[in-house]
């Protein structure tokens, strides 16, 4: 094949459920990958990310070229062999980062002169340069270089934004070099502009993807305008390939995105608040350092089976966390890529079996229902 490879298994209304094909195997879809950027799912190992049942992970590509170095890790085998993940890598292009870093960067139409945050050198990231750097990190999946548009912003600073992006997509297109099993996807941006999103699909869709990534959300506009934003950008993107909604995010906002038809998601949130004490359950969150936990020999969820929940009481962790132990870190981390995993394959199956509607109500009415301790008082 070229590129890289979809197959829609079943759709239940908007929600589908498919499977994506890469030079390094498949994963199924809806997907959430773990982000990786540093070339390491923070306190986790390959074998336990794996464990949790993620098969698609994700690296950075602006940190990468930093430090070690894309030429490094393309001399040490990839990025693959490099952190021992035999699974498929997506990478972010650093478009991210051309917004995240707004006071150490300058941007062209040619691309951006970013100032290290490791040790204030310049450093020069183009679509050009960006699609080398992921090619030599031997990316499954290689994400067009683009700018995020910060929100809030007026509309005529979106839509010269989304211009540039468009621009950039093309040359990224132009750059990238197609190989079996590796894809390029686009990405759609525009703020929360119906007209600006609709000219960024037709632009897109004429350069032509692998896939199609939502992004510029998650950026502090809210859940409400986020699904607002999905309801009339989805609809409008190829129904043939693949839909990646970037750094999203909270158990609920992914199955709400799962029934607008996003298949594929990613977000630093079960990672680092697995390494600021919170868990996530399917009642809700819970803060580890409180103190009613301390002597409380129940896991964090009843129903996980995950290696925390089935070796672990509240009362350990809580322990570990006031101590600061790394463990406590490791162990919250483990349960909630966990959690998130298990909520994607709980959602496959239900689209599969043409129940997601309930799946979605059932979802919705426990994970508000209030902390466990609650409902164990009743």
């Amino acid at each position: 094949m070229s590129g890289t490879g979809f197959e829609l298994i079943a759709s239940d209304g908007q929600a589908r459920r498919g499977r994506i094909q890469t030079a390094h195997g498949s994963f199924e879809t809806p997907a959430f990958m773990p982000v990786g950027t540093a070339a390491t799912v923070k306190a986790m190992t390959p074998e336990w990310v794996a464990k949790t049942g993620a098969e698609c992970i994700l690296g950075n590509t602006y940190h990468l070229m930093l430090r070690p170095t894309a030429e490094r890790i393309e001399k040490l085998g990839g990025l693959h062999t490099f952190m021992n993940w035999p699974g498929p890598i997506l990478t972010d292009s650093g478009g991210f980062q051309v917004m995240s870093l707004s006071e150490l960067r300058k941007m062209s139409e040619e691309g951006v002169r970013f100032r290290s945050h490791i040790d204030g050198s310049y450093v020069d990231l183009s679509p050009e340069r960006s699609m080398d750097i992921q090619r030599m990190l031997d990316a499954d999946i290689t994400m067009a270089f683009d700018e995020c548009t910060p929100f809030p912003c007026k509309k005529d600073v979106a839509a010269e934004s989304m211009a540039l992006s468009m621009r950039w997509a093309k040359r990224s297109k132009e750059a990238f070099k197609e190989r079996n099993g590796y894809g390029l996807f686009g990405i759609v941006q525009g703020s929360v502009f119906e007209d600006l999103r609709a000219e960024s699909i037709e632009a897109l869709t004429e350069i032509g993807f692998d896939g199609y990534a939502v992004g510029g959300l998650a950026v502090g506009e809210g859940h409400e305008t986020m699904m607002r934003v999905l309801d009339f950008t989805t609809p409008q993107l190829p129904k043939d390939r693949p839909r990646y909604l970037m750094g999203v995010g909270k158990p609920d906002d992914l199955v709400a995105a799962v029934a607008r038809g996003i298949d594929m998601f990613d977000c630093v949130l079960p990672t680092r608040s697995g390494r600021t004490n919170q868990a996530f359950t399917r009642r809700g969150t819970l803060n580890m350092r409180n103190t009613r936990h301390k002597e409380d020999t129940r896991p964090l969820d009843a129903d996980c089976s995950c290696y925390t929940c089935t070796n672990y009481s509240r009362a350990y962790l809580n322990h570990l966390v006031m101590a600061k132990e790394i463990l406590g870190m490791m162990l919250l981390t483990r349960h909630n890529l966990h959690y998130y995993q298990e909520l994607m394959a709980g959602m496959r199956v239900a689209i599969e079996a043409g129940t997601f509607a309930k799946f979605q109500t059932d979802f919705s009415a426990e994970y508000t229902s209030g902390d466990i301790d609650e409902i164990d008082a009743d």
